[in-house]
């Protein structure tokens, strides 16, 4: 494994490996790197602050790079603000997130996390800097707060002042060249309750690892969870990620009306639900198809819309493992909790392997590293429902991932809307057609799983920055936002 391409992808800085719990997260829209990301940072900031029992007399808070391009649309500023209140992602009410920038607006306040009160003026305080791009990724973020004492002059002393980046799926990486606190001293014994049993970097090592043990690859990640949980508490949780991706799914289908935003997008899920439902059964052989499309479509746009949804393994490709894994729960015979378990596990091993080698942020290596590895993980956990051997689930991932190879981040005005919603709709319907490819074959192929990863993180590093999560390139240039 290239250490470059791990450092650069964000990897958390823990002793820790990632797990599937690291892959699928609650949270809101509409994006995990441009929303999700920045309110947690915000809130470890504001946690941090509070500890420092000093008065706070001003804040500022700098968005970098891709954050400063379309954080407006992805609702960056709102979601640090949010985050400086305490709020996080997985708990926060609707009519608080719809009400945070009208309320600050209007008061010129905003209350701290805890309990304290700063002025606060949108316009001078919440900069927007997209073209000041800094050098560990392109979504930075500095949070700094001046003191009464020094009367809140930019130039004094801060009290705190600290850089974060937000590299994908909701992770959060501290600057690696700043002051944030040392993480505590970890235990590198054998004793070391995050080992895993079976540890893998790359999909050659998870298919050993699975070979070795005789287990499938959601054994293999069931083993794995089970070095810091027990398999109730890991099945426990797994069903109730499901049950969030169900429930989004059916308020997708339920809400009528328009997107937010200048772009004024209808809303479609609910046309087409309600279509689907009044042709009855018939004899179409691809009417599954349509459902799909369906489950996509709804619940990116209660993505698009900041509503609750699960980051898999990002909040602009939320959409493809949902709609899959309900295809799964619909129309294959047999599907049950613990098919659904088996699938999110499977779904979660691609996962850790493209965020460990390469990345799953748009900003960073287009929509290949976000719609690509949805499609990827869906495929994978499809497969290995349907009875595939270790070979044929990394086949079905390999097939997903190769055919989205070069697929840019392009979204119009900034906004988690086009092409974000009819691309998951696409990806999800890929994400099965290749699985049914790999089982229909013996899981050898001549492209590995591990070559499609690593030539995507080279077509990301490749691919011009006006291609990546900045709306500066594509369709969000081409065509003319109404």
């Amino acid at each position: 494994m290239s250490t470059r391409a791990s450092a650069r992808a964000g990897t958390p800085v823990a002793s820790a490996p990632l797990s599937v719990f690291d892959m699928f997260r609650i949270g809101i829209g509409p994006s995990s790197s441009h929303t999700v990301g920045p309110m947690r940072a915000a809130r470890t900031f504001a946690e941090e602050l509070a500890a420092t029992g000093r008065d706070v007399a001003r804040l500022r808070a700098d968005l970098f790079g891709s954050l400063g391009a379309t954080g407006r649309g992805h609702g960056t500023d709102r979601a640090v603000l949010l985050g400086l209140a305490g709020h996080e992602p997985e708990t926060v009410a609707s009519d608080v997130v719809e009400g945070a920038l009208d309320e600050v607006a209007g008061s010129g306040t905003l209350d701290l996390l805890g309990g304290r009160r700063v002025a606060l003026d949108l316009a001078r305080d919440v900069v927007f800097r997209p073209r000041d791009v800094l050098d560990f990724h392109p979504n930075g973020l500095r949070l700094t707060a001046w003191g009464d004492e020094t009367g809140a002059e930019e130039d004094a002393e801060p009290v705190l002042s600290r850089t974060y980046f937000s590299v994908g799926g909701g992770f959060v990486v501290p600057d690696p060249e700043g002051d944030a606190p040392a993480a505590p001293p970890t235990d590198e014994t054998d004793d070391d309750p995050h080992q895993r049993p079976h540890a893998f970097a790359c999909a050659d090592d998870l298919l050993d690892r699975c070979s070795e043990s005789g287990r499938s690859i959601a054994g293999v990640m069931l083993a794995n969870e089970c070095a810091t949980r027990t398999e109730t508490e890991v099945e426990t949780e797994l069903l109730r990620i499901w049950a969030a991706m169900d429930e989004c799914i059916d308020a997708g289908c339920a809400a009528t009306g328009t997107l937010p935003g200048s772009l004024r997008v209808p809303r479609r899920a609910h046309v087409l639900h309600e279509a689907l439902l009044g042709e009855g059964a018939n004899d179409d052989p691809l009417r599954a198809m349509d459902w799909v499309n369906l489950y996509a479509l709804a619940v990116n746009e209660e993505n698009a819309s900041g509503h609750r949804v699960v980051t898999a393994p990002t909040n602009g490709a939320a959409g493809i493992v949902p709609a899959v894994l309900r295809y799964y729960r619909t129309f294959v015979p047999g599907a049950d909790d613990a098919g659904t378990v088996r699938f999110l596990l499977a779904a979660a091993a691609i996962g850790i392997l493209v965020k460990t080698n390469a990345s799953i942020a748009g900003a960073e290596v287009g929509c290949q590293g976000e719609v690509g590895s949805a499609c990827a993980m869906a495929a994978a956990g499809l497969a290995e429902v349907l009875g595939g051997t270790p070979e044929q689930v990394e086949n079905a991932a390999e097939i997903a991932m190769e055919h989205n190879l070069g697929l840019t981040c392009d979204p119009i005005g900034g906004l988690v809307q086009i092409p974000c919603i009819e691309r998951n709709a696409i990806g999800a319907v890929k994400a099965i057609n290749a699985a049914r490819m790999a089982l229909r074959g013996d899981g050898r192929h001549t492209v590995s799983l591990d070559a499609v990863i690593e030539t995507m993180r080279q077509t990301g590093e490749d691919m011009h920055s006006k291609y990546k999560e900045t709306s500066l390139g594509g369709l969000a240039v081409n065509i003319v936002e109404c």
